[in-house]
């Protein structure tokens, strides 16, 4: 009997005892056979001994991982393996424009967390993020189209020019916040948002979309923010 399984775009893949499932362009699970930016084999869940995990088998692409409250997250590097030890784990990764996410189901998790009265159920915060509005709206703006798609699947983050026209802002004023933002998360320890040679913006604008919607940063209740005004904070 299968004790895991992969969702992508309402598609259930699962896998008997000892196996494995590759993931990428040209794999068992083909995400998108027509992004030349996607490894063709990237991921691949396959069960060790007693325990399954999710290893990175590609060269360049990084995945972000999380529970589904977002308190426990992960960023997968190439060549690296984390172990599958929720119920649902969600996997989300970009390949040039284009983001996807799946979601690991696990029959018999290793973990079960449990709700305190400190971290009620659907509100929950991860680390000390504190963000202005118009900050929270520019992440708003970005993870538009990943909030709000049903379920595990496809989407593309906006270009600057497009998320600045979205929020009426000038193209300066929403660069020098992007800057901001990336720089206090930077500090708390988010990893791939730290600009530099070779490391391309559309990149950077990904990591922040990964980061803030597998966190729960930001949440679809959120979205009415982004047509509220404000003053210009800085």
């Amino acid at each position: 009997m299968a004790t895991i399984s992969v969702e992508f775009c309402g598609e259930w893949f699962r896998i008997p005892d000892g196996g494995e499932l590759t993931i990428g362009r040209d794999a068992d699970l083909r995400i998108d056979e027509d992004n030349p930016f996607l490894h063709r084999q990237f991921l691949s869940v396959v069960q060790v001994d007693s325990l399954w995990w999710l290893v990175n088998i590609g060269s360049r692409l990084s995945a972000t991982i999380a529970d589904t409250t977002g308190t426990m997250q992960a960023w997968l590097a190439p060549g690296a393996r984390l172990p599958i030890v929720f119920d649902v784990t969600k996997v989300v990764f970009t390949a040039g424009p284009t983001t996807y996410e799946l979601a690991v189901h696990a029959e018999q998790p290793e973990f079960e967390r449990s709700p305190s009265a400190s971290d009620p159920v659907g509100d929950t915060t991860v680390g000390p993020v504190a963000l202005t509005l118009s900050q929270k709206q520019l992440i708003l703006a970005l993870s538009e189209p990943m909030l709000t798609r049903e379920g595990s699947g496809i989407s593309t983050v906006p270009t600057s020019a497009a998320a600045a026209e979205r929020l009426g802002w000038p193209s300066t004023k929403f660069n020098r916040k992007l800057d901001n933002v990336c720089d206090k998360l930077d500090r708390l320890g988010v990893r791939g948002l730290r600009g530099g040679p070779g490391r391309l913006a559309s990149n950077r604008r990904a990591r922040l979309v990964e980061h803030a919607v597998s966190s729960r940063l930001v949440t679809i209740d959120d979205l009415p923010l982004l047509d509220q005004s404000t003053d210009d904070e800085d």
